[in-house]
């Protein structure tokens, strides 16, 4: 028996129990964590796999870090490649994009980076953003920045999650919805 709040989802019958994590006071939201969950992170790419069978793309993009096991099994189910932005630039990256966001889950600034061996290849390329949840947008806007850059166009954006305003996401494609909780 857990000590902490949580919330219950369930994807695909497969239910799991999200800690209630304080982002600021008087607001909470529910944490996915999708890293070692294979069970979970196999049922999602299957059913995210499904809703995006008549999309027409060349590639997934999805962000480090926690998203990776979600765009690998997305990558696996749908035979697409995917490309990850990374959070850090190292030297071996060269000449990368970069982008800056905010991080909801830390309220600090983050970047994103583009590897320079992934530039090239994304170059007028049909892409799909993959994201585990997708909360205030701001990691997406620093994605589409990064790929408009790299002249790539983003054809749908998904998330096992979307959260918060729910009219806002509509156009996301999603497994279901989490909602913000308030004392």
């Amino acid at each position: 028996m857990s000590e902490h709040e949580t919330h219950t989802v369930e994807v695909a019958g497969i239910k799991r129990d999200l800690r209630l994590f304080e982002i600021k006071p008087g607001l909470k939201i529910a944490i996915l964590n999708i890293l070692g969950d294979t069970e979970f992170v196999q049922a999602c790419a299957k059913e995210l796999a499904e809703q995006l069978k008549d999309k027409d793309y060349d590639v997934l993009v999805t962000a480090e870090a926690k998203s990776i096991p979600l765009a690998h099994a997305l990558s696996v189910e749908t035979k697409k490649p995917y490309v990850v932005l990374r959070k850090s630039y190292k030297p071996y990256m060269g000449n990368a994009l970069k982008a800056e966001t905010l991080s909801i889950t830390t309220g600090q600034p983050q970047t994103l980076i583009l590897d320079e061996k992934d530039v090239e290849m994304m170059k007028g390329k049909k892409v799909i953003i993959v994201d585990d949840v997708i909360s205030t947008g701001s990691t997406l806007q620093g994605m589409r920045m990064i790929l408009d850059k790299a002249r790539a166009s983003v054809v749908a954006e998904a998330a096992i999650f979307t959260e918060g305003d729910r009219a806002q996401w509509m156009h996301i494609v999603s497994l279901g919805h989490l909602p913000l909780f308030t004392d």
